[in-house]
């Protein structure tokens, strides 16, 4: 499934100043990503053999790339809340790729992704990695992707998934699918599992439109990786901890998928998208990175 707008934002022209900024941040990203990559490749030679499924050292890098990489963009980072030290899951709504990063940067996880994300160039193979886990969304391979939760989970790994089934224009919350939320269910998994409800709010830089971040639809990754490279001024991202619950707290997945919703768009700005539009108008037009 892949959520659509009405309409696509659009990336305006990069003049030569926004691409000596595409230059210089991309140039430094990539020499911090896969600089990172390689330690933790290297790194996981030995951690593999020693600890096995179970990896006590390499997310640390992972962590620190993506904090550094927040930064090389200049977007600003905050979080609200602790991260669980319990044994389970985190749950978060889904705007933008952006997510890898911020998420990655807020605590120590492993995301759950559909499977065509491991064919992607750049994306791909750092989603490998790090230990994403692919999934393939048809329903008779259901079995088996439960059985790969399972075995994640009990060794330790916290894994990061998103219900929404999709990523938006980063200014909503959509309904959650409960699908997945059963793999919690399983083998006696609900009585030693927490989960985490996890609210990710960006926000435009200012005099943009609000969905500046937003990667939905049939966006491309490349023009829309430049169109923020190229940004003379960021905004910023807050990632909001709300409090674990142990599953067996509610009767089944859907109890617990709703919960999770629930939290999720409490802490969401309901009302951020007209009140976001009216002030970039009020702004004025300045082009989509601030040069014409």
């Amino acid at each position: 499934m892949t959520w659509r707008d009405a309409d696509d934002l659009p990336c305006g022209p990069i003049g030569p100043a926004g691409w000596l900024r595409v230059a210089l941040r991309g140039t430094v990203l990539a020499l911090v990503i896969y600089g990172g990559l390689a330690l933790l490749l290297v790194l996981r030679l030995v951690e593999r053999p020693l600890c096995g499924m179970t990896r006590p050292w390499t997310p640390h890098i992972t962590q620190a790339v993506c904090r550094a990489a927040l930064c090389i963009l200049g977007l600003r980072f905050s979080t609200q809340g602790k991260a669980m030290r319990q044994k389970g899951a985190v749950v978060a709504n889904h705007g933008s790729w952006l997510d890898i990063f911020t998420l990655n940067a807020a605590q120590r996880i492993y995301f759950v992704s559909k499977s065509e994300v491991a064919r992607w160039p750049f994306i791909g193979w750092l989603a490998r990695a790090t230990g994403t886990v692919f999934i393939n969304r048809r329903g008779r391979e259901a079995r088996a992707q439960k059985e790969i939760f399972e075995a994640r989970l009990r060794h330790g790994h916290k894994l990061m998934f998103f219900p929404e089934g999709t990523s938006t224009d980063a200014v909503r919350v959509l309904p959650f699918k409960s699908t997945l939320f059963e793999a919690f269910f399983t083998h006696g998994l609900e009585q030693v599992l927490h989960l985490q409800p996890v609210t990710v709010i960006y926000h435009a830089p200012p005099g943009e439109d609000p969905r500046f971040y937003g990667w939905w639809g049939d966006m491309a990754f490349g023009p829309h990786l430049l169109k923020v490279l190229a940004a003379p001024r960021q905004g910023r991202v807050e990632v909001v901890f709300h409090p674990p619950v142990p599953v067996d707290a509610f009767a089944g997945r859907k109890a617990l998928s709703a919960h999770c919703e629930r939290l999720v768009q409490a802490a969401f700005p309901q009302d951020r998208l007209l009140q976001d539009r009216s002030t970039s108008m009020a702004a004025g037009a300045e082009g989509v990175f601030g040069e014409q």
